[in-house]
């Protein structure tokens, strides 16, 4: 999008059609300052007037009229520097004439990435495949266990009470449906997707067997997943994180296609130390996910044992300067054995399952140099994958090698 005189952006086609089909439309607006980097506190709330109320909302949906009265309904998230609500037409203007207002989005509808298949399992080696084939008990054997780094997790929520996760979540929230935080929640999985991606993070050995990259990470999850105003959801559980000084997040949820709505969201994660793992979509070849897509992401898609990518697994070229091919990395994502809530184990396969092993990874390398940078992690993980047999613009830089990683991160040989 260029620039205009106002203070935002030109207009986002997919506002312009919501307000010429409803008379309203949910807004993603990005202020120019985050509270958290400014040298004094922005003032969002100047913007509250221009945002119509929700009982306004309501009435839009059934009758089509915007009365203008009441108050305004908005959700500040200022360590994203970003606010969303609804607006009408002169609630937009008065938006695009606020020189303090970057760009402006309609809000988008946010899902998982579903697994392309679920099925029950039992955990009959030492080590998963995945963690094998990565070599992660090498780590251990070094004393790198993700200790002392905080890791995010957003996903349908994670069942603490199964043997590899129980005393593992040092922090938990969730939002309910219309986006509200839910106080004292009590962390449970709504599905069976958010329990397993949260084992391959950070599940702990239960007897001889282990499932979990990181077993002892900082582990923060999130429940923002599906249903509501999920939008409202993933603002506030990237909020929190942020909140919980978090290094790593894990994301396996977006929208199919490429669209920048998270673009300002994404680099902003990146400038708090925050390092995005992000699923790249199981929607297969020429398909994506964002904020999956994004150049400000580490992507991930996924292959099976054999090192081959999956068929489903996502992947395209943009026409861009920047991290043209997407995913930039993969990791193993076929016949994924972690926690099923309740207790046991199933195994699944998407590049949902892909993610949390990079996630992992990342919480490893960040407890051998606790003073990395984002760019530093991601650039080992990114510079010693393995190249794959056939072509590159479905592994982008190819199979990550975690010793390797370690290696060119610490300079020890050893790795």
């Amino acid at each position: 999008m260029s620039e205009n005189y106002s203070g935002a952006t030109q207009l986002d086609p997919a506002l312009q059609e919501q307000l010429d089909r409803y008379g309203f439309s949910q807004v993603l607006v990005v202020h120019r300052q985050m509270a958290v980097l400014a040298a004094s506190r922005p003032n969002f709330e100047q913007i509250d007037a221009h945002f119509l109320p929700t009982p306004v909302v309501l009435q839009c949906r059934t009758s089509g009229t915007v009365p203008h009265a009441g108050q305004p309904s908005v959700r500040h998230f200022v360590r994203l520097g970003i606010s969303l609500g609804y607006v009408d037409h002169d609630g937009l203007a008065g938006l695009r004439s606020n020189p303090s207002i970057e760009t402006i989005y309609a809000g988008r509808t946010v899902g998982i990435v579903r697994p392309v298949r679920t099925t029950a399992a039992t955990l009959r080696r030492s080590l998963t495949w995945g963690i094998q084939a990565m070599r992660i008990d090498q780590f251990w054997n070094r004393g790198l266990t993700g200790k002392g780094v905080r890791v995010g997790h957003l996903d349908t929520g994670v069942d603490v009470n199964h043997p590899a996760l129980k005393g593992r979540v040092a922090g938990f929230a969730e939002w309910d449906m219309l986006g509200n935080r839910v106080a004292d929640a009590k962390p449970h999985d709504s599905d069976v997707h958010g329990t397993h991606t949260a084992g391959t993070i950070a599940g702990q050995a239960v007897g001889t067997r282990s499932i979990g990259v990181a077993p002892e990470c900082e582990f923060f999850s999130g429940l923002v997943v599906e249903g509501g105003a999920v939008l409202a959801r993933v603002l506030g559980g990237m909020e929190w994180m942020l909140e919980n000084n978090v290094k790593v997040l894990s994301m396996s949820l977006g929208w199919r296609g490429y669209d920048a709505s998270f673009l300002v969201i994404t680099r902003r994660l990146r400038q708090q130390g925050v390092l995005p793992v992000f699923a790249i979509g199981n929607e297969g070849e020429g398909t994506s996910r964002s904020p999956g897509n994004y150049p400000e992401t580490l992507s991930v898609g996924a292959v099976d044992r054999a090192q081959h990518v999956a068929a489903f697994s996502s992947s395209v070229r943009f026409n861009r300067d920047q991290d043209p091919i997407q995913p930039d990395v993969v990791a193993p994502g076929v016949h994924i054995i972690s926690a099923k809530p309740g207790g046991g184990y199933q195994s699944m396969d998407g590049t949902s399952m892909a993610t949390p092993h990079v996630a992992g990874l990342a919480a490893l390398l960040w407890q051998a140099k606790p003073e990395a940078t984002v760019d530093q992690i991601e650039l080992a993980i990114r510079q010693t994958c393995v190249q794959l047999e056939g072509d590159p613009l479905r592994y982008g830089d190819g199979l990550v090698n975690p010793l390797a990683a370690l290696a060119a991160l610490t300079g020890d040989t050893k790795a």
